[in-house]
């Protein structure tokens, strides 16, 4: 049995609560709790404009401690602190403070609502997107509680509307904006969503490979990793595992020909073979590692499959029209000064100087080229001191 109705939102009943009295060591009264069928999912502790957000989101925390009202949480999924000048910061159990979100929408603005806070309420708490974060959007990582950024969700909502178009493309999330958990939800969602669902996952390095691994694991996920081509072949001739990992330069030798090693050991195919099930490939830093060959021999082996690229890194003209072509157009972008205005990763900044340089003896410079270039024309020493 169901406690709440999560494709019919409209069937579910719910409730905003002012100050509602929780009794325990010491006594809390959160400024709101929302239920839903009579279920707290939501607590939001609010403060006027002139006091700061951080206050609300220091007290939700003291709230937490075990001495104060820490078993009223345990069904809360959204922890959130706002004031009409700041707006909304939200995030789940445990948050760090520092760690807070703030919900941006892509389409829309602040103006019909009263201040940003109405705003980010009736953006983050509609019925049906509070039931979609819950459900789709919440996960523990290695025991701890996380949701998503605003990139994530609206990344993700764009990938499954091109999946049901069966079309891939490439998500574009700049470095350090939460690329793998991003990969973690949507491999969730397709395997929850797609029949007979399976996710290859394709990196280029060592350290990738293990994160992808890590990551997954920390979700509670089995991952597969392939040990070798013929292991990756066999597997997917196979209906399990749903879930594999596959590193390309294991199975070559880390030189320049490294990818034409595993385009050539994948063509190798058994005369059985044939991919099983509905297969979608995750392809990281797909700019690097997913030249028109490697594409082609993938696709020989899986057909069907759906390929979506992931990448953050900042493209060349050359790589930026080459991965286009290979997965298609963009899903989804966030690009490095949308997360630097969000605060999620830090400003990258240059500043050319001349450094005023002088020698303090000229002489012992010329003696030392004379002692390294000795035995060489006086042509060749004329070149060296043009350099």
């Amino acid at each position: 049995m169901w406690l709440i109705d999560w494709e019919n939102p409209q069937k579910n009943r719910f409730y905003v609560v002012e100050e509602v009295t929780i009794k325990g060591n010491h006594t809390k009264r959160p400024d709101i709790v929302l239920y839903i069928n009579g279920i707290a999912v939501a607590v939001l502790e609010l403060k006027r404009s002139t006091v700061s957000v951080a206050e609300g989101i220091r007290q939700n925390l003291d709230n937490q401690k075990r001495e104060f009202i820490r078993p009223f949480l345990t069904t809360l999924q959204l922890i959130m602190a706002g004031n009409d000048s700041q707006g909304l910061r939200y995030g789940t159990i445990e948050t760090r403070e520092k760690y807070y979100l703030e919900w941006k929408e892509e389409e829309g603005e602040v103006d019909g609502f009263d201040s940003p806070l109405d705003w980010h309420l009736s953006l983050l708490c509609a019925k049906s997107r509070l039931l979609e974060i819950i459900h789709d959007f919440i996960i523990f990582d290695a025991g701890i509680k996380k949701t998503c950024r605003h990139n994530q969700y609206f990344g993700i909502k764009a990938a499954q509307k091109f999946i049901g178009e069966g079309l891939g493309g490439i998500i574009w999330h700049t470095q350090g904006s939460g690329k793998s958990l991003t990969m973690v939800w949507l491999a969730k969602w397709i395997r929850e969503n797609q029949r007979d669902a399976r996710v290859l996952i394709i990196s280029d390095r060592t350290e990738l490979d293990e994160q992808i691994n890590s990551i997954f694991k920390g979700v509670d996920e089995d991952i597969d990793r392939t040990e070798s081509s013929a292991d990756l072949i066999a597997k997917l001739n196979e209906t399990q595992p749903w879930l594999m990992c596959s590193l390309i330069h294991q199975f070559g030798n880390h030189s320049q020909d490294t990818t034409q090693e595993f385009i050539d050991s994948l063509q190798q195919l058994p005369s059985n073979f044939s991919a099983k099930g509905n297969i979608f490939v995750f392809v990281d830093e797909c700019h690097r590692s997913q030249s028109g060959k490697l594409h082609s021999a993938m696709k020989q082996i899986i057909p069907d499959g759906l390929f979506i690229g992931f990448t953050g890194t900042p493209l060349l003209k050359e790589d930026k029209q080459r991965s286009i072509e290979v997965f298609g157009d963009y899903i989804h972008t966030y690009k490095f000064n949308e997360a630097v205005r969000d605060g999620v990763v830090l400003d990258l900044r240059y500043e050319a100087r001349d450094i005023d340089q002088t020698l303090t003896s000229p002489q012992k410079i010329d003696q030392w080229f004379e002692a390294k270039t000795r035995g060489l024309s006086e042509l060749a020493k004329t070149e060296l001191k043009k350099k």
